[in-house]
């Protein structure tokens, strides 16, 4: 068991789903946190008569005291799971996966959300699912067991069935991924997840990008197909490697504005504090 992190977080929006919670609801009532005034013939409650607000409205009408509802909102990580998702540089990726899930299943429940998991390679992968619940040891057990999971095949198809899987009432949805997928599946995905609160995470590491010898043999794996060959890296092949990989971060943040927040980059280090800014809109 690692070090337990705490990660703050607010939904964009107002949320509803009837149960009580931390977060801003869209539903007025008697109780919860100051909202605004009515009319009483708008909200005939005569227990939430505001005397001063009436004594001041000079046509004379009774006003009454509108509260804010405070909702509970469920909270899932829907986690790629595909080959590419074992690479090993500056840090193991899927210990980064595993200590952000467990920061994200304590933090939800111990405020009062649910906490889902999904893990996904070309299919779902029904060993590692977890529906959303409260139960705070079963859903940090269920992210720990991230850290053995074994990534695997070419693609995260299996991502759409999670989505489907989870459609109903607004979620907030960490969708954690190297991104290194085909731009149609990528936009077919964040289509099929359009009606969630969905906050992008992206895994990169210093050893694919910043580090790059700038002359010499470079030894590549590719994890999807298994090959590995030799290349001459050289000072016109490293900018032409580091120009690709800004054009597809950038791909990735034009797709994720177009359906709310923009990625956040974990990079080398999951830095708790750092995504919690990120998730609270600082």
């Amino acid at each position: 068991m690692t070090e337990r992190f705490d990660i703050a977080y607010r939904p964009r929006g107002h949320v509803s789903n009837g149960s009580v919670g931390a977060h801003s609801g869209v539903d007025v009532g008697g109780i919860g946190v100051f909202r605004d005034h009515a009319r009483f013939i708008q909200f005939p409650d005569a227990r939430r008569i505001d005397i001063r607000a009436t004594m001041r409205d000079p046509t004379g009408e009774t006003h009454v005291r509108r509260f804010e509802q405070r909702n509970s909102i469920d909270v899932y990580a829907l986690v790629d799971l595909s080959a590419s998702m074992g690479f090993q540089g500056a840090a193991r990726r899927l210990d980064l996966v595993a200590d952000l899930c467990a920061a994200l299943a304590f933090s939800s429940t111990r405020i009062g959300d649910r906490f889902g998991l999904a893990a996904c390679d070309a299919t779902l992968r029904n060993d590692l699912l977890l529906p959303a619940t409260r139960a705070r040891g079963a859903a940090v057990a269920a992210a720990e067991r991230l850290r053995d999971a074994k990534p695997r095949g070419a693609s995260a198809q299996g991502l759409l069935e999670a989505a489907g899987l989870i459609a109903g009432r607004r979620k907030l949805v960490l969708l954690i991924s190297d991104f290194r997928w085909p731009p149609d599946f990528a936009r077919r995905l964040f289509g099929r997840l359009a009606q969630h609160d969905l906050a992008p995470i992206l895994l990169a590491d210093s050893a694919e990008e910043r580090d790059l010898p700038r002359f010499g043999l470079v030894e590549l794996d590719d994890l999807e197909s298994g090959a590995r060959r030799l290349v001459l890296m050289r000072p016109s092949l490293r900018r032409r490697w580091r120009a690709r990989e800004a054009e597809r971060r950038d791909a990735l943040r034009r797709l994720a504005l177009e359906h709310g927040r923009p990625p956040f980059v974990i990079d080398d280090a999951f830095d708790a504090d750092a995504l919690s800014r990120h998730l609270l809109g600082l």
